[in-house]
């Protein structure tokens, strides 16, 4: 007999329920049959989604804006719940993506796709559960990386950013991964693939090895060093460029600031800079898997945790060295060379530094254009870390660094009181911060300015690391805030975008533990499409949807 699929508990569960007249109808004989995931009739999207990237879109909003099927009115623990697990190899540390009616040997799949730190990609069909492709990325010989005795990400590292896809790359859409490995001599190494995302299949000759070096202020040179790094950064595509960002194991010594690009078509080094290249103790870049945000003119933007900073500037209001520690990074690519365009650093960044204060705890976010009261456009960004501090900076004048004033568009002091160690999300007005051991808060804005406290927030306080939220939505109707608390078990949450005193659902309110799903897991942030959602732990992905 074949063992019982991943979700057949929870399937059989909810039949049950429904047989016993427990809040649901069995199927009409005119309906088509129900499927692993999609129990009694499935909804038809009216727009189908993608989520092709960390937090959906390159500002890194974490706003979904073509849900239909989830609303305000459905999600909850009557009609909304656990569907079933899938189960992977290793911990999901990156966030899922999916792609929607995607033909794979000639069938049309929804399809969500896992990467795991066992170095491992999977295809499932997000409709029926089926594992559609999986590959490892472990060469022949190879082991995974072991944690260096750092305990930010165990037992073993693999793939821990969150991968990016561009579904008209190569001849059906690749995947972009970056998997580290050690070799039988006990060399680490860093690859980046691309993946046929029909296939697994490896595109583009790769992978490619990572290495790079970079000029220090003495005339000689820094190496990048793959043992001494982990991408915790999600990847960024933009303008046929992927970037990469990396940080430190638990700051094991030296390790410094690097930002890695590569062309897309092709895999070949397509830029190097290093944002800390002098001093041996940073600043890394893990932003909490956060990843590296681009405005429309392919500038990319990231904040950088504790370490060397220059107080002392250049002519140009730049430090000296070029060491950029806690700081708003805007990083221009011209023509394959990156630099500084500008930056925005506290003025008390020394005695963060020294208080291991990182800004970069947190991820930074790309508002969209908003009107101030002057009616002038402001090109927005924020940003928050340990400090409990919530920075907005202008993307045209950030501010740059003064030892006496923060010269930025708006400071909010203290309003973050447990610190960021994740990243926020925007829908319709709203900024979403979820600080570590406090409550997820919304901040509304008007005149291109951040309420100077939020006007919402959540009965739930979310224990460490705090919780990255999500948004689904019809447009702007339907809003809806999801949260993940990193608890044994761990707990999904949905909000109402509109007051997030108004909880409509969590998967510890439905009896006997219906839709639990396993021990939490650090710096997850669930994925929304089509009706589903879909969260990692430590050994599964969770498929939420509606039961009937």
């Amino acid at each position: 007999m074949s063992p019982k699929p991943a979700w057949l508990p929870a399937f059989l569960a909810f039949a049950l329920l429904t047989a016993c007249g427990g809040g649901g109808s069995t199927p009409a004989a005119t309906d088509p049959p129900p499927s692993a995931l999609n129990p009694g009739s499935p909804a038809t999207p009216a727009q189908r989604t993608d989520v092709v990237t960390y937090k959906n879109d390159s500002g890194r909003t974490g706003q979904n804006l073509t849900e239909s099927i989830l609303t305000l009115t459905n999600v909850n623990s009557s009609t909304f719940g656990l569907l079933g697990t899938l189960a992977v190899d290793g911990k999901v540390d990156a966030q899922p993506l999916y792609l929607s009616q995607l033909t794979l040997a000639g069938a049309t799949h929804n399809v969500v796709f896992v990467a795991t730190e066992h170095d491992s990609v999977y295809a499932f069909d997000a409709d029926t559960g089926t594992t559609l492709w999986h590959v490892t990325l472990l060469p022949s010989g190879e082991t995974l990386s072991d944690t260096h005795g750092c305990s930010q990400v165990t037992p073993e590292l693999g793939i821990t950013a969150t991968p990016a896809i561009d579904r008209n790359a190569g001849p059906h859409g690749a995947i972009y991964v970056v998997a580290m490995s050690k070799d039988p001599s006990s060399q680490y190494h860093q690859r980046l693939h691309a993946l046929d995302v029909t296939t697994g299949t490896e595109l583009f000759n790769g992978p490619m090895e990572i290495s790079a070096t970079y000029p220090t202020a003495s005339g000689g040179t820094t190496s990048f060093e793959p043992g001494q790094y982990a991408e915790r950064a999600a990847l960024l595509l933009s303008k046929g460029i992927v970037y990469t960002s990396w940080t430190s194991h638990c700051d094991i010594q030296p390790y410094t600031g690097w930002v890695l690009a590569y062309n897309q078509a092709t895999l070949a080094p397509a830029g190097v800079l290093n944002v800390g290249p002098n001093g041996g103790a940073g600043p890394a870049i893990w932003m909490a898997g956060g990843g590296p945000a681009a405005d429309a003119a392919g500038n990319v933007y990231l904040l950088t945790a504790n370490g060397p900073f220059e107080a002392t500037l250049d002519a140009n209001g730049f430090p000296n060295n070029k060491d950029f520690a806690n700081s708003f990074l805007k990083i221009t690519n011209n023509g394959g060379t990156l630099g500084i365009g500008d930056y925005f650093t506290m003025s008390n960044e020394a005695a963060e530094s020294a208080a291991d204060a990182d800004l970069g705890s947190g991820g930074g976010m790309l508002l969209p254009d908003l009107t101030d009261a002057g009616n002038v456009v402001r090109h927005l960004m924020v940003g928050a870390g340990k400090d409990q501090n919530l920075y907005v900076v202008d993307r045209d004048s950030m501010g740059k660094f003064s030892p006496t004033a923060n010269n930025i568009w708006q400071q909010l002091s203290g309003v973050l009181p447990s610190g960021i160690w994740a990243t926020p999300a925007y829908f319709n007005g709203a900024v979403y911060y979820g600080d570590n051991g406090g409550t997820l808060k919304a901040f509304t804005i008007a005149n291109a300015k951040l309420s100077a406290q939020p006007t919402s927030q959540s009965a739930t306080q979310f224990s460490y690391p705090g919780t990255a939220p999500a948004v689904s939505a019809n447009g702007t109707a339907n809003g809806i805030v999801w949260a993940h608390e990193n608890t044994n078990p761990a707990v999904l949450h949905a909000y109402d975008a509109a007051t997030l005193t108004h909880e409509l659902y969590n998967s510890n309110q439905a009896a006997n533990g219906r839709d639990h799903f396993g021990m939490g897991n650090k710096f997850i942030t669930p994925t929304i499409a089509d009706g589903k959602v879909f969260v990692g732990t430590t050994t599964t992905v969770a498929v939420f949807g509606l039961l009937r």
